[in-house]
């Protein structure tokens, strides 16, 4: 029997909460239950496929019915506390749907979360309240670091696949959600990808993937252009070293499966160092155990420029934060000639020009607050954003639609400005849910972004187009207008090629590293 979810008060002042039972939904793979979470039905931790070490997911089945009500395992990872394998374990091929119709035909916006290609999980960002949005909303978890990217294939036929697998799991629930979504009232014509960060870095991917050709219709991606340069011969030349750190060669390759993840995950950072070398979080480029660019499951890595044509009709929402992975400086006192002098370390003669095009891009920033934003100011994603924007504004069918996030926050340390995924509660509607890190002030004065970036985001996975009645009118992106809609201040707001000289200067100097690594590799 269906019950309400009621909270009791007891008389010691405590309180028990039952969670109301969704309805029971048939998938291809066997019935589901699921939970009510506030407001929205919730499906927790559904399986989507079984997996087998370094080969492509199949689908699973099960009889009777599965109780979807907590949350399934992420992908094994480093973690800093023991975990049990329901929390985390290889046969992580799970998804959660959230819900708020059955009945529907709903657009279904699938999230990827961050954590580029290494870590993360989908309990990082949960749906019910964006699905409040009209809009079915999809999270995953699948294999990722040397589980999902151990590039094998010099073994034989058999391990052809296993330098993307990581990524096919992706496309195996981008097939669960054509086969099931009309059941749980989506629309499987009209689903939008969407992540941030490395998750980011998955829509671009899937860009890329024939095999993903069709299974979605629109994409967002968040602060997701770290470039992935990895190329075949690269991902196999990791993978040989990798089994000569194990002791193991091409004969008796399947002893790997045996393998402890610990030991494994080991032997690929020392195989790393030893081969291509060892990748540094928060530098402009990744390679390692990531995507592999193998002409036939992926076609090309994402950003560099642009995507794989098979998505030219794709319409696409691309857009950053003003600070991103820089360290926040705010609350310190520091003087803009101490600025100019760090600066100088990064843009030797040109920190004069880079202090200049920043005034230029942002003449209303208070001055006391200056010498902070020349430090903090992101220098990983914007650029790169720009380069990939300008490069498919004038060649791709679908439109392109630009962002920046300025949302100012302080948490219980102080002031934070707008960082490295800051946006995802806003964007997710669940701003309540962070009552005890933001200030009471930040938390008054930002509800109504929680409310306008998700009625923004969901409007785009209805229509491709995200304009709403509380934005100016936003048009898409071309080289020439450069337009970009900007979250923060007081209003949202347009800008046009605002930052353009700023960024090339960016790009010029903090990049080195990638412009060494191409030559090198060419």
């Amino acid at each position: 029997m269906k019950k309400l979810l009621i909270t009791i008060a007891l008389l010691v002042g405590m309180s028990v909460t039952i969670w109301a039972q969704a309805p029971v939904v048939k998938t291809t793979n066997g019935e589901v239950s699921g939970i009510v979470q506030e407001g929205s039905m919730a499906y927790l931790g559904i399986p989507y496929a079984t997996v087998e070490p370094f080969m492509p997911p199949k689908p699973v089945k099960w009889k009777g019915v599965r109780q979807c009500d907590h949350w399934g395992p992420m992908t094994m990872q480093q973690t800093n506390r023991p975990m049990t394998e329901e929390q985390m374990s290889e046969q992580c091929c799970v998804l959660n749907v959230w819900t708020t119709d059955l009945k529907a035909k709903k657009p279904v916006m699938f999230w990827l979360h961050g954590g580029g290609f290494d870590s993360g999980t989908s309990e990082w960002d949960p749906g019910m309240c964006l699905a409040k949005k009209d809009v079915v909303v999809v999270s995953i978890n699948h294999r990722l670091n040397i589980l999902g990217f151990l590039d094998l294939s010099t073994c034989g036929k058999k391990y052809k696949y296993s330098g993307n697998v990581g990524m096919l799991d992706a496309v195996q629930a981008l097939e669960w959600v054509r086969d099931n979504i009309a059941k749980f009232g989506g629309d499987p014509t009209n689903v939008t990808i969407f992540g941030e960060s490395g998750g980011g870095g998955k829509v671009g991917t899937l860009m890329c993937m024939p095999k993903a050709k069709g299974q979605f219709h629109k994409a967002i991606i968040m602060s997701g252009t770290i470039l992935n340069v990895n190329t075949k011969a690269m991902t196999e030349e990791l993978g040989e070293a990798v089994l000569k750190e194990l002791g193991l060669d091409k004969k008796n390759v399947d002893k790997i499966k045996k393998v402890s993840y610990k030991d494994l995950y080991a032997a690929g950072q020392r195989a790393m160092a030893a081969s291509i070398g060892t990748r540094r979080p928060g530098t402009p480029m990744m390679w390692g155990f990531g995507p592999t660019p193998d002409g036939e499951v992926l076609l090309q890595q994402p950003f560099q420029p642009s995507f794989a044509s098979i998505s030219d009709d794709i319409p696409l929402m691309i857009g950053t934060t003003f600070n991103e992975l820089q360290r926040a400086r705010y609350g310190q006192k520091i003087t803009l000639e101490q600025a100019r002098t760090e600066l100088q370390r990064t843009f030797g003669d040109e920190t004069d020009a880079y202090i200049s095009a920043f005034c230029e891009a942002y003449p209303n920033k208070t001055l006391d607050r200056l010498p902070q934003d020349l430090l903090c100011i992101d220098w990983l994603f914007r650029p790169k954003t720009i380069i990939t924007a300008d490069s498919i504004s004038g060649k791709r069918k679908a439109d392109t639609y630009l962002y920046m996030y300025t949302v100012n926050e302080s948490d219980n340390r102080g002031p934070k400005g707008s960082a490295h995924g800051a946006e995802l509660k806003y964007c997710f509607d669940v701003l309540h849910h962070y009552n005890n890190q933001l200030t009471q002030q930040t938390l008054d004065e930002n509800k109504r972004w929680a409310d306008l970036l998700s009625t923004v985001w969901a409007q785009f996975a209805h229509t491709g187009n995200p304009n709403t009645q509380s934005l100016p009118d936003w048009h898409p992106y071309t080289k020439e207008n450069g337009e970009l809609m900007e979250f923060g201040g007081t209003q949202p707001g347009l800008r046009h090629n605002h930052d353009r000289r700023l960024e090339e200067i960016i790009d010029r100097h903090c990049f080195k590293q990638l412009d060494e690594f191409r030559k090198k590799h060419q």
